[in-house]
C-alpha cells in the first residue's frame, strides 16, 4: 500500500513471479488476473490488472476490507494450479493508516 501526502495512492500484490497464464483475460488491452478474495467470512471474485507483468494492482475496496479484517485469503492461478495466500492483518494500527493514508476499513 502506497500513500503520499496523507492520501492513499495504490496497493499492489506481488506473487513472486509464480503466476501462470491461467485465468488471464484482457479488458481494453490490459492483461488481468482473476482472483478470489476472502475477507473474514465473505468472498468475492475480482479482476486485477497486471502492472508491468510483475504484480497485480489491488482495487481500493479490497484494500479497505483488508485493513479491517482478521483474516485475508487470496486465491490466484499459478503454473501449477490454484494457490491460496493467507494473511492476518489483525493488529494493524488503524489510526496510523487513517492518519497516513486517509483510509478507513470497510466490511465487504
Amino acid at each position: 500500500m502506497v500513500c503520499t501526502n496523507g492520501k492513499y495512492q495504490y496497493a499492489d500484490f506481488n506473487m513472486g513471479g509464480a503466476a501462470g497464464t491461467a485465468g488471464l483475460s484482457r479488458l481494453w488491452g490490459q492483461p488481468k488476473m482473476e482472483v478470489m478474495v476472502r475477507i473474514d467470512g465473505s468472498h468475492d471474485h475480482k479482476g486485477w490488472n497486471w502492472v508491468r507483468g510483475r504484480f497485480l494492482a489491488m482495487d481500493k475496496g479490497t484494500v479497505r476490507g483488508v485493513i479491517g479484517a482478521q483474516v485475508f485469503n487470496l486465491e490466484v492461478r499459478t503454473r501449477t494450479g490454484p494457490q491460496i495466500a493467507e494473511f492476518s492483518p489483525g493488529g494493524l494500527n488503524l489510526d496510523e493508516v487513517r492518519h497516513t493514508c486517509d483510509l478507513t476499513p470497510h466490511k465487504p
